[in-house]
C-alpha cells in the first residue's frame, strides 16, 4: 500500500528534513546470521536469525542541538520514518531552551533503549557459577545465589528463542567454554526463561557440568533475546503525570566498574530534558552516571 511505502521513504525523509533546516545522520542496518552445528554424534541444526535497526540522528544547522531516536525491527515494515523524524523535530524543539543543572539524584523517564541497556547489562552478570563462588552481584553474602530473593523492584525479564519479531537460535551453540555456555551443550533445546518475575530471580544461566556440579535438576542455558514486558502508560503520559524528573533519551560508553556488585558507568547523549508539571521546559546538561542497573530497575515505578 501506498501509505506504507510511504512511512519507509527515506528519500521523503531527507528532503523534509532540508526544508526544515535540519540536519539528518544515520543508517539501517540489517543482519542475517545462518548457525549450521553438526557433531560427530551425528546431531545437524540449521537455523536462520534475521534482525534489522534504523538510527536517526538530527542535528540544528550550528550543531548546538542534537536528538536521536532507533528501533529494532525484523523486516522493516513496521518502520515509520514520518514519526520518527517528528519525535526528532519535536526533541530539537524543547532544546531551544537550555537549563543548566548540578549532578544530583534526579528521578528519571527513560527511553526503551535505555532501558534495554540496563536490562541487557543486568542480563551479562546472571551465571550461577560466578553467583555461587561468590564473584556476582547475585550471590549472597555467606554462600550461594540470590535465587529466590525480590531484587529488581516490581520488573519481569525473560528470554524466549520464540518471541515475536525478535526471536533467535533455539538452540545452544558455541566454540568455545566459559562460565556461561560450554561446547558439550551444543544442541541443547532452548525455550522461554524467566529470569526475573515481579521482581524476584528466577533463573541464571547454568551450563550443563555445573548444574550437574550442584545438584540441579536441569541447566539453563543463554538466550540470545531479551524481554522487559510492560503495559504502563505511554512515554507522553508519563511526562503528564511527572511533578519533576529527567527525560533521558539516550545512554552511551556504558563501560563496568566493578563487576561483582555490578556497578556501571555511563554517559547521557542527543537529549536530557527538564520535565516539571507535566511539561518538558527544556534541555539541561550531559551527565555521567555511575549505579547498577540491578538497582535502578529495582526502583522502576512505571513500564
Amino acid at each position: 500500500p501506498v501509505e506504507v511505502c510511504e512511512k519507509r521513504d527515506v528519500k521523503g525523509l531527507y528532503e523534509k528534513a532540508r526544508r526544515s533546516h535540519v540536519a539528518t545522520f544515520g543508517y539501517a542496518a540489517f543482519q542475517t546470521t545462518t548457525t549450521l552445528l553438526a557433531t560427530s554424534t551425528g546431531l545437524r541444526l540449521r537455523h536462520t536469525e534475521r534482525i534489522g535497526k534504523v538510527e536517526i540522528t538530527a542535528k540544528t544547522p550550528d550543531f548546538a542541538r542534537s536528538s536521536w531516536v532507533g528501533q529494532a525491527t525484523a523486516d522493516f515494515l513496521d518502520v515509520d520514518l514520518p514519526a520518527m523524524f517528528a519525535t526528532l523535530q519535536q526533541r530539537l524543539g524543547w532544546a531551544e531552551r537550555r537549563i543548566d543543572m548540578p549532578a544530583g539524584s534526579y528521578e528519571v523517564l527513560l527511553e526503551p533503549s535505555c532501558a534495554a541497556d540496563l536490562a541487557v547489562s543486568a542480563y551479562w552478570f546472571m551465571t550461577r557459577r560466578d553467583a555461587d563462588e561468590g564473584r556476582s552481584p547475585y550471590s549472597r553474602p555467606g554462600g550461594g545465589t540470590s535465587i529466590g530473593e525480590r531484587l529488581f523492584g516490581e520488573v519481569t525479564i525473560y528470554s524466549d528463542p520464540f518471541e515475536s519479531r525478535i526471536d533467535t537460535t533455539p538452540f545452544h551453540y558455541g566454540v568455545e567454554s566459559s562460565g556461561a555456555g560450554s561446547v558439550f551443550d551444543n544442541g541443547l533445546a532452548l525455550s522461554r526463561t524467566e529470569w526475573v518475575r515481579d521482581g524476584v530471580l528466577r533463573h541464571l544461566i547454568t551450563p550443563r557440568y555445573w548444574a550437574a556440579k550442584q545438584g540441579l535438576t536441569a541447566p539453563m542455558a543463554y538466550v540470545n533475546n531479551l524481554v522487559v514486558p510492560g503495559s504502563g502508560p505511554s512515554m507522553a503520559e508519563m511526562i503528564a503525570q511527572t511533578e519533576r524528573a529527567l527525560l533521558v533519551t539516550c545512554f552511551w560508553y556504558i563501560r563496568t566498574v566493578d563487576p561483582q556488585t555490578a556497578l556501571l558507568t555511563g554517559l547521557t547523549r542527543d537529549g536530557v530534558f527538564l520535565v516539571e508539571r507535566g511539561d518538558v521546559k527544556g534541555a539541561v546538561n550531559n551527565f555521567r552516571w555511575n549505579m547498577s542497573p540491578i538497582a535502578a530497575l529495582a526502583q522502576t515505578t512505571q513500564i
